[in-house]
Formats: structure tokens, C-alpha cells, sequence
């Protein structure tokens, strides 16, 4: 069991800058996969950016160039750096891991950009 806790989101100007943080209940190292997915209102969620354990990342292509994943695996905690945020990017955005056949999932932060 792994519980995760999304920090960092909240209310930017298009252009501005935002850094998630999800910190989860144990080591990390193990961890297949770790990433972010974001839900819009009345949309399906999606995959925004994940990262291996090996440090392979993946972004979503509405996101690359902009979004950045990290993962520390000392803190136990993954990073989204988002720059160049656009009112697009408004959305509830969750953090993901996947370890063996079992995923989980944190609580969601809020993310809105204005124009």
C-alpha cells in the first residue's frame, strides 16, 4: 500500500509557473512508474508525464516543452515543474503509482490558470 499526497497547486496568470509535489508514504525506489494525470470538468482523465524508476519520462504532447518530471528518490517524493502555463492546464491534477499489478492514486490538487 502506498498513499500519496499532492501538494502545490493552486491559482496562476497564464505564462506563470507552478511545482507539484507528491510525497508518498514509503521508499520510492521500488516504484515501476510514478507520474501526474489531470481531470478537467467534464473531461476524461488523462496522462500528463510519468517517470520510471530507471528516470525514463514521458509527456503528454499538449505538455512537452513545458512540463517537467522529477523524482527524489532520498524524499520519497516526485515533481511536476510546470512553466508557460496556459488556461488549458486548468485542472485537477493527480499523482500516480504503479508498483507490480497494483496502482494508486492521490487525493487530486487544483490547478487553475487564468488568461
Amino acid at each position: 500500500q502506498v498513499q500519496l499526497v499532492e501538494s502545490g497547486g493552486g491559482l496562476v496568470q497564464a505564462g506563470g509557473s507552478l511545482r507539484l509535489s507528491c510525497a508518498a508514504s514509503r521508499s520510492i525506489r521500488i516504484i515501476n512508474v510514478m507520474g501526474w494525470y489531470r481531470q478537467a470538468p467534464g473531461e476524461q482523465r488523462e496522462m500528463v508525464s510519468t517517470i520510471t524508476s530507471g528516470g525514463i519520462t514521458k509527456y503528454a504532447d499538449s505538455v512537452k516543452g513545458r512540463f517537467t518530471i522529477s523524482r527524489d528518490n532520498l524524499k520519497n517524493t516526485v515533481y511536476l515543474q510546470m512553466n508557460s502555463l496556459k488556461p488549458e492546464d486548468t485542472a485537477v491534477y493527480y499523482c500516480y503509482a504503479a508498483s507490480g499489478d497494483r496502482a494508486f492514486w492521490g487525493q487530486g490538487t487544483q490547478v487553475t490558470v487564468s488568461s
